[in-house]
């Protein structure tokens, strides 16, 4: 269906006023583009609050990144977004934000888990965490480039995500799945611990997932852990972070104070904690004593 250049244009105005009212893109954060044919693109300015955005203030690229229309300057990062439509002709809209929850696990290299909920499996699959570069040039654009064609959405270490799709509502809405996946991750391990479905009901979703039209890479692969390590350690890059808050507990197959155990919150690990808290009583009530 053929959609005007002006609408396009309206498309990008909302979705950055969704992306501020959200908290997605503080101050003049963020940039968003659709493409509009093999060669044109539309971005949004620099320097521009994605809140307050109007169409005139919208510009043009070609597929070098040069800008051919428009009274503002274009994003510095649109070298980011056609490196995204470089490696995927069936994308056609790329948002880039600052998402607090996800840009959380981003600032803490920290592996986004899987199997864990199931709308995440379906509409998002795995998602890789990119290696820092400082922001704006081609070296930093390239950094996505050995994941784009199995994902559509990215952690950007120490920075942000970039999400992408067929529509810019549909880019947008990975933005939103992706952080509010993080915020529950987190509220949930707060609570003490983060549970995990099993392989076969992971199958279920990945079935169900084929059945909806969506692609995921673990489809094609025999004999896939599909919730062990992540695709994306093997061979993607050299930047393979490891997993700290969000680690897989070994279960403690021991019991009493004789436990060996020493995986977090097992036996042996209260028995030293309650034998310093006993240590520290008793230094406390000896200097009572004493005074």
């Amino acid at each position: 269906m053929f959609v005007s250049e002006f609408k396009l244009k309206e498309e990008i105005c909302e979705i950055g006023r969704r992306l501020y009212n959200r908290g997605f893109a503080a101050a003049n954060d963020g940039n968003i583009s659709v493409r509009l044919s093999d060669d044109k693109f539309l971005c949004s300015p620099t320097m521009v609050s994605k809140g307050f955005m109007k169409p005139e203030d919208l510009c043009k690229v070609d597929k070098d990144g040069k800008q051919i229309a428009g009274v503002r300057k274009r994003s510095s990062e649109i070298l980011l977004h056609l490196a995204v439509y470089k490696h995927r002709p069936d994308v056609n809209a790329v948002v880039h934000c600052h998402p607090p929850h996800a840009t959380a696990f981003a600032v803490a290299h920290e592996p986004i888990p899987k199997c864990v909920l199931p709308e995440v499996e379906v509409f998002l699959g795995e998602v890789p965490i990119s290696v820092y570069e400082t922001p704006g040039g081609q070296k930093f654009a390239d950094t996505v480039v050995p994941y784009v064609k199995d994902c559509n959405t990215i952690i950007l270490a120490n920075h942000g995500t970039v999400t992408f799709g067929p529509t810019l509502e549909k880019a947008y809405w990975n933005s939103e799945i992706i952080d509010a996946y993080c915020r529950i991750l987190i509220l949930a391990k707060q609570l003490g611990r983060v549970n995990t479905f099993s392989e076969q009901k992971t199958r279920e979703l990945l079935d169900l997932k084929k059945k909806l039209g969506y692609d995921d890479p673990r489809l094609h692969l025999e004999n896939c852990d599909l919730c062990g390590n992540s695709i994306f350690d093997r061979g993607y890059s050299e930047f393979v972070p490891s997993a700290a808050a969000f680690a897989k507990e070994k279960e403690c197959a021991c019991s009493g104070e004789a436990c060996t155990c020493k995986t977090p919150g097992n036996h042996a690990a209260d028995s030293e904690f309650d034998g310093l808290v006993r240590a520290v009583t008793d230094q406390v009530m000896a200097a009572l004593g004493a005074s």
